[in-house]
């Protein structure tokens, strides 16, 4: 899905200091509580992204601007070096709509065509949080364990499932297999690693970096997603001029001669 987001698809910086001392053990209950407190939460973001797509030795780079309206709608607009858009790409809780200007085609669906296409599980609350940092607000909390991997904390657990009042009706409950390591500075995911049980030839990993505060918020400058399947991928996005707080437009017409990619 990430990949398809991206296919489809003036802040301060803060600075990491080296933590030279060994780490103190924690608890799941209290790491999960830093990491809970320490949250991406805003009404409205809007941002330029630069992002590289590499697959194999193929290697595709654009640019665009991102805008979200928190819990609703996640808004992006690709265009290449010219400056000229060559994809809209739309999500919100129900649906996926997409624009390729290029070969002037469209796509108007939802998520569970996404999970019959990808043979995986995906939802806004998924794709939101991967994108800004956060954890799955829609998944139980209670199977983590808490360990010292390195200089940073580890969460992990090998059967996370979503919690009974977001499933729908149509959808079948998935276990995920997923371990988030935290900054011990300010508990900020660093990095999320995550696959499906059953799963073992799908594998994604996140990797965040260049933190930015923004309007009292945290957020990552630098989003790396590592996704291997059938073939193997690399999304590189960089975020800068990221603004909080101002409301945003997410305009989107499909023209009446583009064709329905079904």
């Amino acid at each position: 899905m990430l990949l398809l987001a991206a296919s489809l698809l003036s802040s301060c910086s803060t600075k990491r200091s080296i933590i030279r001392q060994p780490l103190r053990e924690q608890g799941e209950a209290y790491l999960i509580q830093k990491m809970d407190s320490g949250q991406a939460r805003f009404d409205y973001l809007s941002a330029r992204c630069a992002i590289r797509i590499i697959n194999n030795k193929s290697k595709t780079d654009l640019r665009g601007q991102l805008r979200v309206k928190m819990d609703s709608t996640i808004w992006v607009s690709l265009s290449p070096a010219l400056g000229i858009e060559i994809a809209r790409l739309k999500i919100t809780n129900d649906s996926i709509q997409f624009i390729n200007r290029v070969d002037k085609k469209y796509f108007d669906g939802n998520y569970q065509f996404i999970a019959r296409y990808l043979t995986t599980s995906i939802d806004f609350d998924m794709v939101q949080s991967l994108i800004l940092g956060n954890d799955f607000s829609s998944y139980e909390s209670n199977t983590f364990r808490a360990l010292i991997d390195g200089m940073e904390y580890r969460l992990s657990t090998t059967g996370r499932a979503k919690m009974k009042k977001y499933l729908r009706k149509e959808e079948t409950p998935n276990i995920l297999v997923q371990s988030i390591w935290l900054s011990p500075e300010n508990f900020k995911i660093s990095r999320v690693n995550l696959k499906e049980f059953g799963e073992e030839n799908k594998r994604l990993q996140v990797d965040y970096a260049n933190f930015v505060r923004v309007n009292e918020q945290v957020l990552p400058g630098k989003i790396v997603f590592d996704i291997q399947a059938e073939q193997h991928f690399r999304i590189e996005i960089e975020l800068s001029n990221i603004e909080l707080g101002v409301a945003q437009g997410f305009p989107f017409k499909i023209p009446d001669r583009y064709d329905r990619i079904e």
